[in-house]
């Protein structure tokens, strides 16, 4: 039985006959050129498409799961580091064996100020920097400033902590605007990559239909922020295995406390000055921040060696040709879009919560009472659930949109009620499950809230020339609500949770009312993006097709031949015939025949 020919026959081999193919055709040099440089045969066009869709879209999977490890691994060895940092620096007889007199609490109040205080002025430079070095190398410099607040950690002084904590605080905004951004991006990326054929059949100047790629956002949103919430287990990882040894137990760190949960005052009032057994060795501690740091850099890696960009190059240059000055006035002029408006309680709420669950929570009702070794295993516990809700955030592609934020919401408000009457007593553990089921199902609403809000967010706002200005104002508002939980530390826990309880209802409240009227169809008013000026006058903007024209010019210019931003070519002046060259290469090989004739 005779062998079946190679799909792709190799050019110049010897065929079956000698120096010709089965056809009587001559190969070899004798070959006609279009045998050597034509389709082959047996070449399926369709086939070798869908192939290559294939391994685009495998290429955004890529790039989220590298994105959503990125982030887990950030935000895993910064709260890992802060906590064991904090808790070393509290102890007396650490401070005082290791630094003497140089004034460790003073520079740790600093440095958690330059953390929650910096982030107010982001508003300012957020944007800018997005455009500027782009989604993709915003988030790259984000993670490698908290790798260079890691590093500092080696030589605690007040001119390494301090500044790098500024500079992280700087930070915290661009990385999360950067990271909504980029999730978003990469669901419609999927959705233009799945549904190819359809975008043929339109042209390549038609918008997809609006909400086309929510499910992919929902499903992305979902992974991504399963992650994310580990990164709080990820964060005990040094406090179990290594500190924790070195604790005392709560009869000793508990013995003049007399009041815990909602009868509590600040934070950890009569909490022992002294919390460790024995000093950590100094080659110990290097240890682990060594490997903290190797964890900070292999994240630096993950976002810069596998996350694509978030848009094509042609793209990138359209969103920063609007005019700096329009890209930094742009946050401030959606306050105008109602929308936006009524889910900045929500905003506000996002960063309550969160803030609550490591301090009020974790520290007010679980440590006051079980004591300071059971931390790590409080924050697993609302992590784990946190991480697990996340896909819950999957129930929106079944169910309503309010479905999964109010759910959220009314769970949250069902364990604020319930905690404002309880005080559990201190150094007692028989009610310690009560104290892993809250945190758990406070973890469960934190990811109905984070999952909801991102995809929410990413459905109201589709236009690419958008998106990073209302995740910008979205995490600026959450990091104005940290900075209020950091300035009332000191209040009442009664205060805290009223405070918590009024914003959620507002919050709730609020997001209700915008759903009502865009179902009675009212317009939200959106501010006019400026058209890209292009200042280079390069052959890329004078073709016919013109690939670097924005969607709202394409809508602007009806869709078909020239674009309104691209420039018209002068009609060629005197008597030579023709048209003339579109490139200055051409132009120059026609002077170059011109001279030689």
């Amino acid at each position: 039985m005779e062998a079946e020919p190679p799909l792709y026959p190799v050019a110049g081999a010897a065929g079956p006959q000698g120096d010709e193919d089965r056809l009587g055709v001559p190969d070899g040099p004798e070959a006609p050129l279009d045998e050597l440089v034509g389709a082959y045969p047996n070449y399926n066009e369709e086939e070798e498409e869908r192939r290559y869709y294939r391994r685009k879209r495998l290429g955004v999977l890529k790039n989220v799961l590298a994105a959503s490890a990125g982030g887990t691994l950030t935000y895993g060895v910064y709260l890992g580091l802060l906590q064991m940092q904090l808790i070393l620096h509290y102890d007396e007889t650490y401070r005082e064996v290791k630094y003497g007199n140089m004034g460790l609490p003073d520079i740790d109040s600093k440095m958690l100020m330059g953390i929650n205080v910096t982030p107010i002025a982001a508003l300012l430079y957020t944007p800018v920097l997005i455009r500027f070095f782009g989604t993709k190398w915003m988030m790259f410099l984000a993670v490698g400033i908290y790798a260079l607040f890691v590093s500092t950690n080696y030589w605690e002084r007040y001119y390494t902590l301090v500044p790098s904590a500024v500079a992280l605080g700087m930070a915290i905004v661009p990385l999360w605007a950067s990271m909504g951004n980029y999730i978003t991006r990469m669901a419609q990326k999927y959705y233009e990559y799945s549904h190819y054929k359809e975008q043929d059949e339109q042209g390549p100047q038609r918008r997809p239909p609006r909400g086309s790629h929510a499910p992919y956002l929902l499903v992305f949103q979902a992974i991504f922020y399963s992650f994310f919430h580990l990164s709080f287990a990820c964060a005990q990882l040094p406090m179990i295995y290594f500190l924790n040894h070195y604790l005392y137990d709560l009869n000793h760190t508990l013995y003049n406390v007399q009041s815990c949960g909602t009868n509590s005052q600040g934070i950890l009032s009569g909490f022992n000055k002294t919390v460790l057994r024995t000093l950590p060795r100094s080659r110990n501690l290097i240890v682990v921040e060594s490997v903290l740091m190797a964890v900070a850099f292999l994240a630096m890696l993950l976002v810069l060696g596998f996350c694509g960009a978030a848009y094509r190059p042609t793209e990138e240059i359209d969103l920063r040709s609007v005019g700096w000055g329009n890209i930094f006035q742009l946050p401030f002029k959606h306050v105008r879009d109602f929308r936006l408006r009524h889910l900045v309680p929500f905003f506000i709420y996002s960063g309550f919560e969160v803030l609550f669950a490591c301090t009020g929570l974790a520290l007010g009702y679980g440590v006051c009472s079980v004591g300071l070794e059971r931390l790590a295993y409080l924050l697993v516990a609302y992590s784990l659930g946190a991480s697990a809700a996340s896909v819950l955030g999957l129930l929106g592609l079944w169910l309503p949109r309010p479905v999964p934020l109010v759910a959220g919401a009314g769970l949250h408000l069902l364990l604020t009620l319930s905690l404002f009457f309880w005080a559990p007593a201190p150094r007692v553990l028989q009610h310690i499950w009560i104290l892993y089921v809250a945190a758990a199902l406070w973890g469960v609403g934190s990811a109905l809230n984070k999952t909801g809000l991102s995809a929410l967010l990413g459905i109201l706002y589709e236009d690419k020339e958008r998106q990073d200005f209302i995740f910008t104002i979205y995490h600026w508002w959450q990091a104005l609500a940290i900075f209020a939980v950091y300035l009332g530390s000191s209040l009442p826990m009664k205060a805290k949770l009223a405070v918590l309880l009024v914003t959620l209802v507002a919050a709730a409240a609020s997001y209700l009312w915008m759903e009502q009227k865009l179902r009675r169809g009212v317009v939200p008013r959106q501010p006019r993006i400026p058209r890209p000026q292009h200042k280079v006058r390069g052959y890329r903007y004078l073709e016919e097709d013109n690939s670097d024209e924005s969607d709202v010019e394409s809508e602007r210019g009806g869709g078909g031949g020239r674009g309104d931003g691209v420039e018209e070519e002068a009609p060629p002046a005197g008597p030579r015939a023709g048209p003339e060259p579109a490139c200055p290469y051409e132009q120059a090989l026609e002077g170059d025949r011109s001279e030689e004739q």
